[in-house]
């Protein structure tokens, strides 16, 4: 790791940092020239693989190089030439892997074997397949209850492999099937249906194309899901203005170069993407939406004033929605020093987004995390909903609602059964197919599991994929509780640091990659992902596996299920596990009004849609119409709100990730746009906070969390580093500051956790000690300053 660096990125997204960045990664995962020929065959469907990062849509027809930086540093993480087997186990206790960090343990390359933990050794060593699963089906036969265990699954899985996994959980007993999504879009799944009846995007690639307006809130989308600057330039190149509102400048959201324009590589030229920029206070969304609303009526009397056309969709608003009369008297009645306050935003600013807004005909809104992990992040969602009604940018070509996922198949498994929640399984369905009774009470979504392993009622864990221990809250209470468990069960294609932290039982899994060749009995076998965009395409992996003993997934599920599982007549694990079109076959049969003829429509040309009656303006709600839904409060955080200017020595703090990283795997320490390089533990803040909390640029400080629960959260060191941020906020980086959020502080109703709105004070440290047990970079040596 290269001395630590503090200086501001002046060039563009994409262009030659990218560029640089790729060649970098290929070189620094020692991934084989040949290899390095995959990304020719990234987000090709049918003969190519789908991308491991994110889920943003495919483009049909492809781009010969269809894939952006991210996507080829996963690409070349999962075909890297290193190995993780038997021997570095050997040379390697437990204890000692528990101080290094996230890093260091994954690039230590692919897991080539089963392993399990022995205690005596303190090290994992080497198992058979048949004795892993013969030990793992003993033990989830012996608990007490089906409801003792958890089946989690990650976003990285195929649509099969999630399909097969809830149903091994239900046949077991019970609907604890928590997920990613958990942690991130649950907020979501419970906004929309309430306000237009679906619980997904609204939106296609078609609809990027034609519309003539955006929104953003709260997505990084030059670090979450680069190949979406690919649309939002081509909507600037056609006149369309981009408003965005963003605590923190992201540099994707501000300038852009193509990297696979040659003009754009030889000359200065880039585009300017957003066309305004707000950068409100942590938690001020709502309020700033409600003052662009409050606009809008302005706009709206003012034109009925003059004699002009409406500014409001009158007749969609008549017909199709219902609850307008009071939302209008609801934001009329806010006060507009009330809404700067809350924003952090001046009325200028909020009036003349609402201004842009008015002058489009067809507007899409685009958000992210930065509205989904507050607690009142349901509401929120919902508030830009009401937005979007006002001018009826909803059900017609280019404009509708785009809730941007994170992980690329996290928005497909919840389509084909990983969801805790009871009435959301096709329990007739299933009942018919398989015959069995489907378990009739919710399971634990993610925050519930961590609940239930602190409190001792999770005694056991299956993990397809994730970093569970690291991706979660509330760390440092976390760890310790996890080691009370009886069985932990991780399968994995790299080493984390949840394999680390061991249970009474734990295993690890290796399995194949989705870039990886998946053959079978009857021959390489196919896998379905959806996007961002509900499309629903098969991919094939192309790579030599990392080791020829590796088992993909749906393999290791259906092992699970003959280890774990009575025989069922009506189910064969081993027939799926040779032709993956049978599980597809059954998802049809399970999902028949989204999968219907299952294996024929994948292989057309750019996949196909799940339908969506949005998008004809049918509503799927209670009242039959699109909902204005009031928010509770103007605070997206209400019970940390005084924060920052009300309280002047607490600060909000955020989470957010790296450039060099995706979800919890860190591919190194530069963090290019925002020129911090070489290090992890940082906390970025705005200069004036520095100054009136007595503290200067390069200090270190211990960040700890601001609760009443009599639980000590601290996370350091931390060097203060200057940064474009409002007063009151500062940011940090993820997972590493999971340890500062606490279980309990999550949105209401989907419980995703709050991670964009921790209340903390800063300690200045006289010397150099880490308070926290998680590593964020490596440890210094002893006596070093």
């Amino acid at each position: 790791m290269s001395k630590p660096n503090f200086k501001p990125y002046t060039s563009p997204a994409g262009g030659w940092g990218s560029a640089y960045s790729v060649a970098n990664i290929l070189i620094r995962q020692k991934v084989s020239p040949r290899n390095a020929a995959l990304l020719l065959k990234q987000n090709k469907a049918v003969e190519g693989f789908a991308c491991v990062s994110c889920a943003w849509a495919k483009p049909h027809p492809a781009k010969p190089l269809e894939f952006c930086e991210n996507g080829a540093k996963a690409t070349a993480w999962e075909n890297t030439s290193q190995r993780c087997g038997p021997d570095f186990f050997a040379r390697h206790s437990v204890t000692e892997l528990l101080n290094w960090a996230d890093f260091d343990l994954e690039r230590q390359g692919r897991l080539t074997h089963p392993m399990r933990y022995d205690p005596a050794s303190d090290r994992y060593q080497p198992v058979s397949w048949d004795e892993a699963f013969e030990e793992i089906g003993r033990e989830l036969k012996a608990m007490a209850d089906p409801n003792e265990v958890v089946f989690y699954m990650s976003g990285r899985a195929s649509l099969e492999t999630a399909y097969a996994f809830s149903i091994l959980a239900r046949m077991y007993g019970t609907n604890n099937l928590p997920d990613s999504s958990n942690m991130c879009h649950e907020s979501t799944s419970i906004a929309l249906p309430e306000s237009i009846g679906v619980p997904v995007a609204t939106v296609t690639l078609h609809d990027m194309k034609k519309m003539d307006g955006m929104l953003f809130f709260g997505q990084n989308t030059g670090t979450s899901s680069p190949r979406m600057l690919h649309q939002l330039q081509e909507a600037r190149e056609r006149g369309a203005p981009i408003i965005t509102f963003n605590p923190i400048r992201e540099r994707g959201l501000e300038r852009f170069a193509n990297p696979q324009s040659p003009a754009e590589m030889v000359t200065p030229k880039e585009t300017v993407i957003s066309t305004q920029y707000h950068q409100l206070q942590i938690g001020g969304d709502i309020a700033a939406i409600a003052g662009m609303c409050k606009a809008l009526f302005d706009l709206d009397d003012q034109a009925i004033a003059a004699g002009s056309r409406r500014v409001l969709d009158v007749a969609f608003i008549e017909q199709h929605t219902h609850g307008f009369e009071d939302f209008e008297r609801k934001v009329r009645g806010y006060d507009w020093k009330q809404l700067e306050r809350r924003s952090g935003l001046t009325r200028g600013a909020m009036e003349a987004a609402a201004r842009s807004y008015a002058s489009c005909e067809r507007v899409i809104a685009a958000y992210g995390m930065g509205l989904t992990q507050h607690r009142y992040g349901v509401q929120t969602i919902q508030m830009l909903v009401n937005l979007l009604l006002l001018r009826g940018n909803m059900g017609k070509e280019g404009a509708g609602i785009l809730p941007v996922r994170g992980h690329s198949n996290v928005q497909g498994q919840r389509t084909v059964g990983i969801t805790e929640k009871a009435a959301k399984a096709p329990a007739d369905n299933l009942r018919r197919q398989f015959g069995f009774e489907p378990p009739s009470e919710d399971g634990v979504n993610t925050v519930e599991a961590c609940e239930g392993i602190l409190a001792g009622r999770i005694k056991g864990f299956v993990a397809m994929g994730g970093n569970f221990v690291r991706a979660v809250p509330d760390t440092l209470q976390m760890e310790p509780a996890w080691r009370r468990m009886r069985l932990s069960v991780q399968v994995s294609t790299k080493l984390n640091r949840t394999h680390l932290i061991t249970g009474q039982v734990s295993y690890i899994l290796p399995c194949l990659g989705r870039t990886e060749i998946d053959r079978q009995a009857t021959g390489e076998q196919y896998n379905t992902t959806e996007d961002s965009t509900g499309c629903i395409r098969a991919w094939r992996g192309v790579a030599t596996p990392a080791h020829e003993g590796l088992l993909s997934e749906p393999a290791i599920v259906a092992r699970l299920a003959k280890a774990a599982l009575a025989p069922n007549p009506k189910l064969d694990w081993d027939a799926w596990v040779a032709d993956y079109n049978l599980i597809r076959d059954a998802i049809a049969e399970s999902y028949p009004d989204i999968f219907h003829d299952f294996n024929v429509r994948m292989m057309e040309p750019g996949g196909f849609h799940r339908p969506l009656g949005v998008s004809k303006r049918e509503w799927a709600t209670e009242t039959g119409k699109a909902n204005f839904i009031n928010p509770p409060s103007l605070s997206e955080d209400p019970d940390t709100e005084k924060g920052g200017h009300e309280r002047r020595d607490v600060l909000q703090l955020m989470t957010l990730r790296s450039n060099d990283q995706f979800n919890t795997t860190v591919y190194g320490y530069n963090d290019r746009f925002r020129g911090i390089n070489g290090t992890r533990a940082v906390i970025m803040m705005n200069r004036n906070d520095i100054g009136r909390l007595g503290l200067a640029e390069g200090d270190k400080v211990e960040a700890i969390t601001v609760t009443d629960d009599g639980v000590h959260r601290v996370v350091a060191p931390l060097r203060v580093t200057p940064y474009d941020i409002p007063e009151g906020c500062c940011a940090g980086y993820y997972p590493e500051c999971n340890a500062l959020l606490p279980i309990w502080h999550h949105a209401e109703r989907s419980k995703v956790p709050a991670a964009k709105s921790i209340p903390v004070k800063l300690r200045k440290m006289l010397h150099l000690t880490d308070r926290s047990s998680v590593p964020i970079e490596p440890l210094p040596p002893a006596g070093a300053a």
